[in-house]
């Protein structure tokens, strides 16, 4: 039986995420503020958690803060942005500097940084990893049900070891990888870029939102996905974003917008094409990016509302494993252990999940218009996914297709949640998803297809036994 958690109860506020417990005196800390700090709670023993949630190290980090398809359209500038104090012109000033040095660093003619800061990097980012996955247990109790997953995530990585070896070198030591570049003024604002080796013109970009139920998101884990794209002359970006319980589900998709607006108004400063922006999702990241997206169209067509991008920038949406109906998965989720009372914290109460719920709020008669406006939608989801079942994407599919956008679900016969995401990349040769992804991307341009199809297939990282065995394993 998996240990028992208190509930969290009544989420006041679209920002408050669950309290932190300190054993030594049974009393709750004040929930966080909108912006990860402490801020006043209503009932401290009301919202109390099993399992303490220390994240002030996260707050203590050291932080360096920060064109439309059609040239017509100019980017405004977002009300906190015009109400900021004297410090936002300092802030400015940092983020101009940060976005020069990643500038400067990209004609460097590929040369890296000194063997022992390459190092203290790697060091830096198995540190942040370990305590994500740390947090995770935390939060999921030590029941016999995580216990026996923990030890089964375990035996999967170790499976995979190879295949993760050689993804983290080319991640830290890859002249095509520029880590860290600074999007936004908050903790985890930052987006790592994978770019072609040729970079003879504008490349068509991919924002990729990163996975991991919502509590260890991070970019590191778009790795992988970055490295195949990068070969096939696409440039990614994959955004992070904090997690619960730094922050809940609003501010996620909060620091996935402000991700996205840096790549639209600022790719073309790195070789990317402006006019060719892709936004993507994986599991969790699916569903922030749609609730992202659809966020944006709807504050688009309201009176008023100031933003920093359009849709109108994003030339199709891709969604991979994803959940878009929370109502129908609250219980399915804790059924997988991902606790009822765990995940109406992160979705800031059982009233806010039809608000996060992109299948749902797309089916609102009264935002028709505003749905319409989106980009084409095409979402990738294996049959055998029992992370998520494949009908969360068939379903959205439907929505929006009723909806006037031009919208599909492509299912893949016997692929689970992360057959499509890690299995079969490593297994190397023909990748059916990458494929398809791939073929969308360059859909019109003659010269990139006829690369593709004499691109020679991806080796291999991992033998087939292991991969089977990894995926009879596999806790997810």
């Amino acid at each position: 039986m998996p240990s028992p958690l208190l509930p969290i109860t009544n989420p006041s506020s679209r920002h408050a995420a669950p309290p932190s417990f300190d054993p030594a005196s049974s009393l709750a800390s004040p929930p966080p503020s909108k912006d990860g700090g402490a801020g006043p709670g209503d009932d401290p023993m009301a919202n109390l958690l099993l399992i303490s949630s220390p994240f002030d190290d996260e707050k203590a980090a050291s932080v360096r803060p920060l064109l439309s398809r059609a040239s017509s359209y100019a980017p405004t500038v977002p009300p906190a942005a015009a109400a900021a104090p004297p410090s936002g012109f300092q802030q400015q000033r940092r983020r101009r500097s940060a976005s020069e040095n990643s500038l400067s660093s990209m004609s460097d003619n590929g040369r890296h940084q000194p063997l022992g800061r390459e190092v203290a990097d790697a060091a830096s980012e198995t540190f942040v990893l370990t305590r994500l996955s740390l947090k995770l247990l935390r939060y999921l109790g030590v029941g016999y049900r995580w216990i026996t997953r923990f030890l089964a995530l375990g035996c999967y990585s170790l499976l995979l070891m190879p295949g993760f070896v050689q993804v983290g070198y080319y991640y830290f030591f890859s002249s095509q990888v520029r880590r860290g570049i600074v999007y936004g003024d908050l903790p985890r604002n930052r987006l790592d870029l994978y770019l072609p080796k040729n970079m003879d013109g504008p490349k068509p970009v991919v924002a990729f939102i990163t996975g991991g139920a919502w509590i260890i998101g991070y970019k590191a884990w778009g790795s992988l996905l970055g490295q195949q794209l990068s070969e096939r002359d696409i440039m990614v970006a994959c955004i992070d974003y904090r997690n619960f319980p730094q922050v809940t589900i609003g501010d996620m998709v909060k620091d996935a917008s402000q991700g996205i607006s840096f790549v639209c108004n600022h790719i073309a400063e790195y070789g990317g094409d402006p006019n060719r922006v892709y936004l993507m999702g994986q599991s969790a990241g699916a569903h922030i990016a749609a609730c992202a997206l659809l966020e944006q169209t709807i504050k688009e067509c309201g009176e008023g509302e100031s933003t920093s991008w359009s849709v109108s920038q994003i030339k199709a949406y891709f969604g991979l494993s994803g959940g878009y109906n929370l109502l129908e998965l609250v219980d399915y989720f804790h059924s997988r252990g991902l606790y009822r009372s765990i995940f109406l914290g992160i979705m800031e109460g059982e009233q806010s999940l039809q608000r996060f719920s992109p299948d749902l709020v797309a089916q609102d008669p009264n935002i028709r218009i505003a749905v319409s406006r989106l980009p084409p939608v095409t979402l990738f989801h294996g049959t055998a996914d029992y992370s998520i079942p494949s009908d969360a994407s068939k379903n959205f599919a439907e929505t929006l297709h009723r909806a006037g956008v031009k919208a599909e679900s492509i299912l893949y016969k016997g692929k689970t949640h992360t057959d499509l995401f890690l299995q079969d990349p490593m297994r190397g040769g023909k990748d059916d998803m990458l494929e398809d992804l791939v073929g969308y991307i360059h859909a019109g341009d003659t010269e990139a297809l006829t690369k593709d199809a004499v691109a020679p297939p991806r080796r291999r990282m991992v033998p087939e036994c292991m991969l089977k065995l990894a995926r009879a394993v596999s806790p997810f």
